[in-house]
């Protein structure tokens, strides 16, 4: 963190210089919704956030709570050196399709179990994603899938500047 300043939170605030490393898992009670083509195409009170430090939270849905349809496996993969490897899918809402929007972990590394028969959604590539009504903003990068919400302050990886962090 030698070139990141780190931002105090406020009170009901979190840091994500707090944030661990390697990653939390953590459920969260939080409404999480995900919306596509005018439709809401995943809702959920059951999904679990990712923490790592730098990052803002990425939160991963039940598959359950998508739509029938929402999701679509398409090819790629990704590895992560604490989860594993990714597994993508296309996000179809109405006549919308976001190309390579979710990913999962089938077989998520030793301590990541919990992140089985979840997914999450990359925000900049969907409509809109709200925590508890709140519009997310998506980390920048393109690459990270972090939900920056008001609960959370950075500065945040993904900014220019930030790749050696």
């Amino acid at each position: 963190m030698s070139t990141a300043r780190r931002i105090a939170p406020d009170p009901g605030q979190e840091s994500v210089w707090d944030y661990p490393r390697p990653p939390r898992v953590e459920d969260t009670a939080e409404l999480v919704e995900v919306d596509l083509g005018g439709r809401t195409v995943a809702s959920s009170r059951g999904a679990v956030r990712v923490l790592e430090t730098s990052h803002p939270p990425t939160y991963y849905l039940p598959v359950a709570d998508f739509a029938e349809g929402a999701l679509r496996p398409t090819a790629g993969s990704s590895y992560c050196e604490f989860k594993g490897v990714a597994a993508y899918f296309d996000v179809v809402g109405g006549s919308a399709t976001a190309r390579k929007a979710a990913w999962t972990y089938p077989e998520p590394s030793p301590g990541f179990e919990r992140l089985r028969g979840y997914i999450a959604v990359m925000p900049g590539l969907v409509e809109e994603c709200r925590v508890d009504g709140e519009r997310v903003q998506p980390q920048a990068g393109g690459f990270y899938g972090g939900w920056i919400t008001g609960r959370v302050v950075g500065p945040f990886k993904g900014e220019p500047g930030t790749l050696g962090w």
